[in-house]
């Protein structure tokens, strides 16, 4: 059977989804991280593979794979896309391949008109256009110059609250933390996160988000702050957009989404307060089902510029 593959692809994990050349959904599936600026190309480029394959080969179909749309973090770097065009290009050699960053995937979701898209995630970012269709992004360059609220940021502000302060909660938190990584004291966290930040400090986030949704104050202050941070995100971005005076559309998604209700409803707190202009609104489609139809968009024009 023909069909197209849609890629998202960041920190927290890779999606595929098979769409056939009708339109319709065959198979989809859920891999490992692929963004390639934090685990490098070679387990990238496995995670691809691993994704592709498990959403191929979750059915007895046999597939002709026509052409492929690949939203992946860390793609922003014209070197970085080539190089996942060239690993795509050999995967799928007789399909059309487009790679672009895995956050317009998300901007392409929205409704028609201005729209921002606020990505938290391992790491963080915001998209938008403005009124005359132009695009702009803020953030989403690494923990050494951004990702401000994200999974990593969260981590590492949880460690350091803990050890800062001596007190009931905090020690909750610490024994929570700690099997995480199979340590049983700081200095071994120290090593750990010192020879792979992000081993370590992602892998946080959920203990916090837990920890804060039963009450820690620790916990809960860390994901106001982050809440905080997330939405200047927003507001620098709407200001380079033009927005702050007018109604736009605003969605939030990414890996820390829905995994807390603390969390989520801090950040839409300070969205509100930061953005009054803003239409606060769920993603309709999700970003692997759209790079699926952009590259069933693909399949067509090729199509029709063939003589």
């Amino acid at each position: 059977m023909k069909c197209v593959l849609g890629l998202d692809g960041g920190g927290t994990k890779t999606e595929c989804v098979v769409l056939s050349e009708a339109g319709a959904i065959i198979a989809r599936a859920t891999g490992p991280p692929s963004n390639p600026t934090r685990i490098g190309f070679p387990a990238a480029f496995a995670a691809i593979q691993e994704t592709c394959e498990s959403a191929i080969n979750s059915t007895r179909i046999t597939f002709d794979v026509l052409a492929l749309c690949a939203g992946l973090a860390g793609t922003g770097l014209p070197g970085n896309r080539d190089q996942m065009q060239q690993f795509l290009a050999q995967r799928f050699p007789d399909a059309v391949i487009d790679v672009r960053m895995d956050m317009e995937l998300a901007l392409a979701a929205m409704p028609p008109g201005p729209a921002i898209v606020l990505i938290a995630g391992t790491g963080s970012a915001a998209i938008g256009r403005n009124i005359t269709g132009s695009i702009q992004r803020e953030g989403g360059f690494g923990p050494a110059t951004s990702d401000e609220g994200s999974a990593f940021d969260i981590g590492r502000s949880a460690i350091a609250a803990a050890r800062a302060d001596a007190n009931e909660d905090s020690g909750e938190l610490i024994r929570q933390m700690f099997p995480q990584f199979d340590v049983l004291n700081w200095s071994e966290v120290d090593l750990k996160s010192a020879a792979n930040p992000d081993s370590v400090y992602p892998r946080i986030f959920p203990v916090v988000a837990a920890a804060a949704d039963a009450g820690n104050t620790v916990a809960r202050s860390v994901l106001n702050a982050a809440a905080e941070k997330l939405a200047a995100i927003s507001q620098r971005l709407a200001e380079s957009l033009n927005l702050l005076q007018h109604p736009f559309h605003l969605a939030k998604t990414g890996g820390t989404i829905g995994r807390s209700r603390f969390f989520d409803r801090a950040i839409e707190r300070e969205l509100r307060s930061k953005l009054p202009n803003a239409i606060l609104c769920p993603l309709q489609v999700q970003p692997a089902e759209i790079a699926a139809w952009l590259a069933l968009q693909l399949l067509t024009n090729r199509a029709g510029a063939t003589p």
